[in-house]
């Protein structure tokens, strides 16, 4: 009985730990899709996109397309200059509604084969470290009567916290003899 109770207790130490780090790749990491609205497709100034970015280590590139004309390949950026698909780093394609995490700060380059990257179907994104922390504004500046919408976080945490004691709470009942 005394090993199904450590056991028990290991595994409430591991869910907490879990769940942290879950909390902090959930805080930071933000799905963006490529492209904004009109998504991975011709006529679209990538260039133009992606410098209004802000993408973060951890963040997920979105990319929306037709899967039957269209693919998106990650490749170095001698083959991005040059629109060469040969020798790719990775394909992403998956089903036309893919995602790619950047999981390190660089520069990223995609592109679509069979010819669209000459018709600009091509992205360079520059992935920042982490981002920043907002300032506290000033006492005077703050609004007394903001609405509780206005601040999402603290809700979101609560409930995060509530679901995660019940989660180890019921995971602790399963485990006792």
């Amino acid at each position: 009985m005394e090993g199904l109770a450590r056991k028990g207790g290991a595994f409430k130490g591991i869910m907490v730990v879990l769940m942290i780090m879950g909390w902090q790749t959930c805080a930071l990491a933000i799905l963006i899709r490529v492209g904004g609205v009109q998504g991975w497709n011709q006529n679209v100034n990538y260039t133009v996109w992606s410098s209004h970015q802000h993408i973060y280590v951890g963040d997920w590139l979105y990319f929306i397309f037709d899967k039957h004309y269209y693919n998106v390949l990650e490749v170095n950026k001698t083959s991005y200059e040059n629109c060469n698909d040969q020798g790719f780093i990775n394909n992403i394609t998956r089903g036309g509604r893919d995602v790619f995490q950047v999981k390190e700060a660089r520069p990223y380059y995609f592109l679509s084969s069979g010819g669209y990257c000459y018709h600009g179907m091509k992205v360079a994104v520059n992935v920042e470290d982490q981002a920043p922390v907002p300032s506290p504004a000033p006492a005077s500046a703050q609004n007394e009567n903001a609405s509780p919408t206005n601040k999402p976080a603290p809700l979101i945490l609560i409930s995060i916290t509530t679901l995660s004691i019940a989660f180890i709470s019921v995971g602790g009942l399963l485990l006792k003899p």
